[in-house]
């Protein structure tokens, strides 16, 4: 069942139910407080038109300034509950973030934007804020309606009717005005993110758009995607202007109406001026309360569409290892692919029609072909990326589906098309900070794949920090970074697509020379354009429209 956004919000605030509710007793007492202090008016306003200053009235002095600095220390242990809250957010949503971005399937990116999604994180802030002031604003102001009405129904039967109005006008409101002003949140939101996507777009190809057709092309296509956001922005305002006309129309019709009614009780000695000033102080207490909440509205929109949007990225479905209790040692490796299919959800076309192929331990083997006839794909579905949509995938003569997939990725190493270095050290981006891995491996990793000059240039060596992308290196030392890094823990298998393709010729042939050499027992399964492969490899397996054409032994 689809979640709406309410659920989805209501899902978020019982995992801190203990704060919410201590929210609420706060805001439950200070209302109490607030609405008492009307009375306390009342009863000075009494005593100073009996013309006696007792000590009576200074004790009432006293009870309604304390009460006064109590509901102010009350609103503050209810901002360091939210303050507490918040920070639950944040923590929360990173680390939702930080779990679930490495292990959404595959499929659930096609035909998205990883950046784009880890863009969502921000509106976790809009969460934060829109969450605290909704829990604080929203409980004291429904609290004090509340009280408010009880209140002056004591006063006089009359009023009950103003509660009634009262209820019935927030009701409309929320009735009428909730769906459109959500549905207009969402698309503004959309156009937003849109915006900045296109603003990423422009930042990550600087160079190009440096060109004038080029740079006008980019003011243009932000102008549209602007237009888009100010059109949902402003039919969004319109319903929160409505709203609050809605609001205004209500205060004037209920203010001119409570002091007629008010002025006529007091003239007909039902009311005294004490009983009338306190009504109308509650009166006056309660429409600032539907003020808050109408006023609110656009931040309970903002919150529901926030939550929505982070909501999308939890929904993306995520790799489920299975269960193993023993640790599979893995001394050899054997792949079999039987009738395998593959094709995305949206294409009608399969990219992979009856693949058909058994892999023995320590073959070192290239796929060739054209673009487009299914290597990438293929390789995919052999490192655990991609699950087939039909036919079988055997390691080592069991199914595919029963092997846990930490347990095999754990042997296997892999240079993916688009893979880039992270931010952070050379050294944490080659061992990611493994304790286990040793020096001498170190040493092995970056020698064998000819990046040992390079680094002994820089006066940081290892502990150099490199830019996202590895923006500051050379296309070639960013390759070797890489290379490095999958060989680190010495696998069982190796999976490459172009990891050599930018090196220069002579240093790209010293690493195949490397990676095919006998002494090193791991498999080798790669796809690249480069000839010397084919010299190297022991096998050419040669595709064309996802089926295998040709697979040959070359040594």
């Amino acid at each position: 069942m689809k979640l709406t956004p309410l659920n989805r919000l209501t899902n978020l605030l019982k995992l801190d139910r203990k704060d919410i509710l201590q929210v609420f007793f706060y805001a439950i007492f200070a209302g109490l407080v607030s609405l008492s202090l009307p009375l306390g008016i009342q009863a000075i306003i009494n005593l100073i038109q009996s013309g006696r200053v007792s000590v009576s009235w200074i004790v009432l002095v006293v009870i309604v300034i304390i009460g006064v600095a109590l509901v102010g220390i009350l609103s503050i242990m209810q901002l360091r509950i939210t303050e507490n809250l918040q920070q639950k957010i944040f923590v929360r949503s990173s680390f939702e973030f930080s779990y679930r971005l490495p292990k959404i399937k595959f499929e659930e990116y096609y035909n998205q934007y990883p950046p784009e999604l880890a863009n969502r994180f921000f509106d976790t802030i809009t969460i934060q804020k829109g969450a605290s002031k909704l829990l604080i604003d929203f409980s004291t102001a429904l609290l004090q309606i509340i009280f408010g009405i009880i209140l002056l129904s004591l006063y006089h039967p009359v009023f009950i009717f103003f509660g009634l109005v009262l209820i019935s006008l927030l009701y409309i409101i929320f009735k009428f005005s909730f769906a459109s002003g959500l549905d207009t949140s969402m698309k503004e939101s959309k156009y937003k993110y849109k915006v900045v996507g296109w603003l990423q777009e422009i930042a990550r190809n600087n160079f190009s758009f440096r060109k004038k057709n080029n740079y006008e092309f980019a003011l243009k296509k932000n102008d549209k995607l602007v237009s888009e956001y100010l059109k949902y922005r402003e039919r969004h305002f319109s319903i929160i202007k409505r709203q609050y006309t809605q609001l205004i129309v209500f205060k004037v019709i209920i203010t001119a109406g409570l002091l007629l009614i008010g002025g006529f009780l007091v003239l007909n000695q039902q009311m005294n001026i004490g009983q009338f000033v306190a009504a109308e102080i509650i009166i006056l207490l309660v429409i600032n309360s539907v003020e808050k909440i109408v006023v609110g509205l656009e931040t309970f929109y903002d919150v529901l569409t926030a939550v929505e949007k982070i909501g999308q990225i939890t929904d993306l479905q995520i790799e489920v290892s299975q269960d193993t209790t023993n640790e599979i040692c893995y001394n050899n490796i054997t792949l079999e692919a039987e009738n395998i299919k593959y094709k995305f959800s949206d294409s009608p076309d399969y990219i992979l029609n009856d693949i058909n192929l058994k892999i023995q331990n320590e073959e070192k083997i290239l796929l060739d072909g054209n673009n487009g006839s299914g290597k990438t794909t293929l390789i995919r579905i052999l490192c655990g990326l991609l699950d087939p949509v039909s036919g079988s995938l055997f390691i080592n003569d069991d199914t595919y589906r029963k092997i846990d997939l930490e347990q095999y990725r754990s042997q296997i190493g892999t240079i993916l098309t688009g893979e880039t270095p992270f931010e952070g050290t050379i050294l944490e981006n080659i061992t990611f900070k493994n304790p286990s891995i040793t020096q001498d491996q170190i040493k092995w990793a970056i020698d064998s794949v000819k990046l040992g000059s390079f680094i002994k240039s820089l006066p940081n060596g290892l502990d150099t920090k490199i830019l996202p992308e590895g923006k500051q290196l050379s296309s070639s030392n960013a390759q070797k970074i890489l290379l490095a890094r999958s060989i680190i823990n010495n696998p069982k298998i190796l999976f490459f697509e172009e990891a050599l393709d930018k090196m220069d010729t002579e240093i790209a042939k010293e690493v195949i020379d490397f990676l095919t050499a006998k002494e090193n027992k791991w498999t080798l399964i790669v796809s690249s354009k480069n000839s010397y492969w084919k010299e190297k490899c022991t096998r050419t397996i040669t595709m064309t429209e996802g089926t295998i054409i040709n697979d040959t032994k070359t040594i």
